[in-house]
């Protein structure tokens, strides 16, 4: 399973975020998508087809088409580098897609900016809920997730096993993880209780976890310096050189912790569900279960969703285009067979050939997991910077040149600067 990553780059980010929208298009007629007997044509641009899954979305656009006979979908395709750039310049000009794709990175300049026509009389059931939010401004639905994937615990049965140690389990705490993974570490044998990356994307994600906020509620300053970020700081740091290698011993490289659990080294590995195809048959038993939190669960989810013009002539057409590619048993069958990313759907019924397949037993933690998402902050224009910032302090005081109280006041004061410009 491929997925795509919800931030976009800073300098997309810093565009999207500074358009000046003038002379959007044409004004918006009245259109029933099909009602009146009026043949429309619609445009959809995207990227979540680019690099192999361009024949799978023409299937979803054939059938759409079969059953719409008076709307015809035409697609734009580029590759997820160059969409956002060609997608400012679209909207600087007025000149967008009737149908567009966004992530959840994107999404809220994006929204902020207007540009976005309001989705009305949909079946907002079909969709899981904690997914669909993403999409919504101030209870206005703007978007409709196409997929998602997540981030879960990896773990070996056989070490497990070996060291007489019980399963993880759903309800399982940071101090379960931390018991089992000194349990299972055997430096002598090369064997590591536990992997974590040690970056800002597991940090924001932890601090939620322990029942914090990575900023604050209207996103203008850090809330990290709490007690919260503390404990989480102090989570993922604490497990470099105990029950987890160091940077010294290779974490952080690439493809490092993959080969490290594939070779039956790692008995716990924090990682998305993008890996479960890319580790595929073992020559040992493993499982996944959802994340364990501190004061609670929340799990790193990235998404795509689809989004209508609010320039756009025909949005009722495109409305129907839009629900028909993410939420139509049509798009979840294509999907499916074609192990394209997960659609954001409610009804596990549909999902069950992606249930039944195994290795992982327990592919129903995959949806588990969306029950507590962990949503990732909207950085601004200087994401990029902020997010280094956060990975580098974190890594200072996993190398112990850094103490984690003093690092994280200093590190809040760094990022609220970053947060003003």
């Amino acid at each position: 399973m491929r997925t795509t990553k919800t931030l976009i780059t800073a300098t997309s980010l810093a565009a999207l975020t500074g358009l000046v929208l003038t002379g959007c298009s044409t004004a918006s007629n009245s259109d029933s998508g099909g009602d009146s007997g009026e043949k429309v044509t619609i445009t959809y641009s995207n990227f979540i087809s680019n690099g192999g899954n361009e024949e799978n979305l023409q299937k979803i656009v054939d059938a759409f088409e079969e059953e719409n006979p008076d709307i015809t979908v035409e697609v734009q395709t580029a590759p997820y580098s160059d969409y956002f750039t060609q997608l400012q310049t679209d909207l600087a000009a007025g000149t967008q897609a009737d149908v567009f794709d966004v992530d959840a990175g994107s999404f809220p300049n994006i929204a902020a900016n207007g540009v976005l026509a309001p989705l009305e009389d949909f079946d907002a059931s079909a969709y899981r809920e904690s997914v669909l939010d993403v999409y919504n401004v101030d209870g206005v639905q703007y978007g409709l997730p196409t997929s998602f994937s997540d981030v879960v615990l990896f773990y070996n049965k056989e070490l497990f096993d070996a060291a007489g140690v019980d399963y993880p389990t759903s309800d399982w705490t940071w101090a379960d993880e931390k018991a089992a993974a000194e349990k299972l570490t055997d430096a002598a044998s090369g064997v590591w209780g536990d992997y974590q990356p040690i970056s800002y994307y597991e940090y924001y994600k932890a601090v939620d976890q322990a029942g914090g906020s990575f900023l604050n509620e209207d996103g203008t300053e850090a809330a990290f310096d709490s007690e919260a970020g503390l404990a989480a700081a102090e989570w993922l740091a604490g497990k470099s050189g105990t029950v987890m290698p160091t940077a010294a011993d290779g974490a952080g490289t690439p493809d490092f912790d993959t080969n490290l659990f594939k070779d039956g080294k790692l008995a716990m590995w924090h990682t998305g569900i993008w890996m479960i195809s890319l580790v595929g048959d073992l020559p040992f038993e493993w499982d996944i279960a959802v994340e364990p939190g501190d004061a609670q669960q929340a799990s790193a989810t990235f998404s795509n969703a689809v989004v209508v013009s609010e320039s756009s002539e025909h949005k009722e057409a495109a409305q129907k285009w839009a629900e028909f590619l993410t939420s139509s048993k049509t798009m979840v069958d294509v999907r499916l067979e074609a192990g394209w990313e997960l659609p954001a759907i409610s009804d596990e019924s549909l999902l069950q050939p992606y249930l039944e397949q195994t290795p992982p037993a327990n592919r129903q933690a995959v949806f588990d997991s969306l029950d507590n998402i962990a949503v990732a902050p909207d950085l601004g224009p200087n994401a990029t910077q902020i997010q280094d910032a956060v990975t580098n302090a974190l890594g200072e005081i996993a190398a112990g040149r850094a103490e984690a109280d003093a690092a994280i006041a200093a590190l809040a004061e760094q990022v609220n600067a970053l947060l003003e410009q």
